[in-house]
């Protein structure tokens, strides 16, 4: 029998045992154990803390309700997590369907909850109803403690199941009421790690306390040895939150413009602030879920700022009546911006769902906020001539930038002449096996040129320090003549045009000295990629190469040592006889092209560290912070870091 004939035999017994019984049924919440990565997205660390934010979107639902004003979030010893908050508490009676009491049927029953148009809430954050269950199903143990109506109710769960039926546990003061829920994540689930990061709640908590204003949370770590906790509470909203992202920055309005609305049931805030930068920092919400793929609310945002600046500037003789009118991406130059919205349906799209969907948003936006800030504007004439000016400015620049965006394209492949005596392509054409490595001196260059593998690795010398892009328009970084070769190198384009299916590397390794103009050259290239290739550092491609400092040698032994502590042990193991010899490497350019292969670029030995942009908001702050015009706190920043950086022999 010939293998084809085997595989249409076995393909007929398999057609034929296909029946009733192989059809399987998963009860309860079963589907969520079974499929975690359906409900919470991963089960990494990024699904780890989603069942935090699940229980907490409960709470902020009752403060959206006018029921709450405290949610306090507390990381027990034993890693657990305890979310309190003084809303209305989880209904006790019996749910009509179910038959089982209402706190029973929201922990165990997906989509089941307030917010299906049962008049529980009129906008919720919870998009599918699922989450605590979800949560629930998730736990190796869940406890919710319920306080309403002078009583206490108690119950737990067990991997989803009821484990002990709701219970009066004893009275409560009158005036006390809301929901305790306490859980345990399952290690069986949640392999990879079952360890909370206070850094990822903790910011997020904040965010969540600007998106509400008057609310107040706390996070609190009850692990280390020291208990830590933090309270957020901002009367402001998200003209604090602007304040907070534009910390560092020269601002142009004495404090953000702040509008407020509501038309068709839809809420509308949005706060604006311009400053001396040249970077825009635009992010909106729906129900407090961070659209990253922006929608319908932010394009009516985008729409009514661009219509009124031009307006004004036309209406004002600020530009001429046939004068070009402003583009979008010149009046947002420099901005600061917080567009949140309230809505009672929300429709999302996209690959993650977080592009809003709804075309009334678009409309309740622009129309709410272009009535606010066209008036702002007539009533500070000095300031809207800032933002003019600004605009101009940005045109300007983008039209220079225009003419010298053509050098970093390529007319077919990559023009190599363009790079003469610089890049050293790999032969692969593979973008995903291929690496570039950006190498800072021409020596250490040569030597990484001779000992690379030419399959796979391109090399990119670079002469100095590159220009710092935080400080810069368009036009003067399109003109430096590394930044240049770089973009043309990627083959990815840059800023709005970037397109990351084109990278040439799938890896971008920065290979710099172990010094302080090491350090610095290695912030200006991460600065570079974070404002205008940042796809690139979130699809994980940025790396930074650690090359050694010292090497050992003692008769046939050769060790490469990383810090001046490893040293110090090595050296006390060694015999007396021969005495060992240390070289200390002060700079890439000491070691020969096999030293360099050795330790830096051999895939199987090297150590890179990769770039990893969990807080894009953080990250904005530090490099605005590292690479702005305002010294002070950076100054503050070192001073408070500096106990985190080695004493380099340099």
């Amino acid at each position: 029998m010939t293998d084809a004939e085997k595989k249409e035999e076995r393909l007929e017994e398999l057609a034929k045992s296909y029946d009733a019984s192989q059809i399987q049924v998963l009860e309860g919440l079963e589907a969520v154990r079974k499929r975690p990565g359906m409900y919470i997205g991963t089960t990494s660390s990024q699904g780890l803390h989603h069942l935090v934010w699940e229980i907490v979107d409960n709470g902020i639902d009752e403060a959206l309700a006018g029921f709450a004003n405290e949610i306090n979030v507390t990381v027990e010893k034993d890693n657990s997590v305890r979310v309190t908050d003084n809303g209305r508490g989880i209904p006790v009676d019996l749910q009509q369907k179910t038959g089982r009491p209402a706190v029973e049927t929201i922990f165990t029953i997906l989509h089941a909850g307030g917010k299906f148009g049962g008049g529980g809430y009129k906008v919720s954050g919870g998009l599918h109803g699922v989450g605590a269950s979800v949560v629930n199903a998730l736990s190796s143990k869940l406890t919710v403690e319920v306080i309403k109506e002078g009583h206490r109710y108690y119950m737990d769960f067990k991997r989803g199941k009821v484990a002990t039926q709701l219970k009066d546990i004893g009275p409560a003061p009158e005036h006390e009421h809301g929901t305790i829920v306490r859980f345990w994540p399952d290690h069986d689930i949640f392999q990879e790690t079952t360890v909370y990061d206070i850094k990822i709640l903790t910011t997020r908590i904040r965010e969540l306390a600007f998106l509400n204003k008057g609310l107040r949370i706390t996070i609190e770590d009850l692990r280390p040895e020291k208990p830590t906790r933090e309270e957020f509470h901002y009367e402001g909203g998200i003209k604090s939150y602007v304040e907070f992202l534009d910390n560092g920055k020269q601002d142009l309005f004495p404090e953000p413009i702040y509008v407020e609305g509501i038309e068709k049931g839809i809420t509308v805030e949005v706060a604006l602030q311009y400053t001396e930068d040249y970077h825009t920092n635009l992010m909106t919400f729906t129900n407090n879920i961070h659209t990253y793929e922006g929608g319908t609310h932010e394009a009516g945002f985008k729409t009514a700022l661009t219509r009124v600046i031009n307006d004004y500037a036309h209406k004002n003789g600020l530009m001429k009546d046939n004068e070009a009118n402003l583009s979008g991406e010149d009046v947002r130059e420099g901005m600061t911006a917080v567009v949140s919205i309230k809505h009672p349906d929300p429709q999302f799209e996209g690959q993650t769902k977080t592009k809003l969907g709804n075309s009334d948003a678009r409309t309740v936006t622009d129309h709410t906020f272009s009535e606010t800030f066209s008036r702002y504007l007539m009533e500070n004439p000095k300031i809207a001539r800032q933002v003019v000016d600004k605009g101009l400015l940005a045109s300007k620049a983008r039209l220079a930038a225009k003419r010298a965006r053509e050098v970093t394209r390529k007319k077919s492949g990559l023009e190599i002449s363009n790079l003469p005596g610089k890049l050293a392509d790999n032969s692969s054409k593979d973008p995903e096996i291929s690496e570039l490595f950006i190498v800072e001196g021409d020596s250490a260059g040569g030597s990484a040129k001779q000992g690379r593998s030419r399959l796979t690795q391109a090399i990119l010398p670079i002469r100095g320090k590159i220009l710092n892009v935080e400080k810069a328009t368009i036009d003067r970084i399109l003109a430096n003549e590394e930044i240049r070769t770089l973009f043309t190198a990627m083959g990815t384009g840059f800023g709005d045009e970037f397109d990351l299916s084109k990278a040439r590397y799938h890896k971008l390794i920065i290979m710099t000295d172990a010094d302080v103009d090491g350090a610095h050259i290695r912030t200006l290239l991460l600065t570079l990629f974070y404002r205008f290739m940042r796809p690139v550092v979130e699809a994980g491609y940025v790396y930074i190469a650690q090359p050694p400092l010292y090497q050992v040698r003692q008769g046939k032994m050769q060790r490469y040592i990383d810090s001046e502590e490893e040293l110090n042990q090595i050296l006390g193991t060694l015999q007396p006889s021969p005495k060992p010899v240390i070289q200390r490497y002060k700079g890439l350019g000491e070691m020969d092209a096999s030293q360099l292969w050795e330790t830096t670029m051999d895939p199987d030995y090297r150590r890179l560290l990769r770039v990893d942009v969990t807080d894009a908001k953080e990250a904005d702050e530090v490099f605005s912070m590292l690479m702005g015009d305002k010294v002070e706190p950076r100054r503050k920043f070192i001073e408070d870091n500096a106990h985190y950086v080695e004493n380099l022999d340099v």
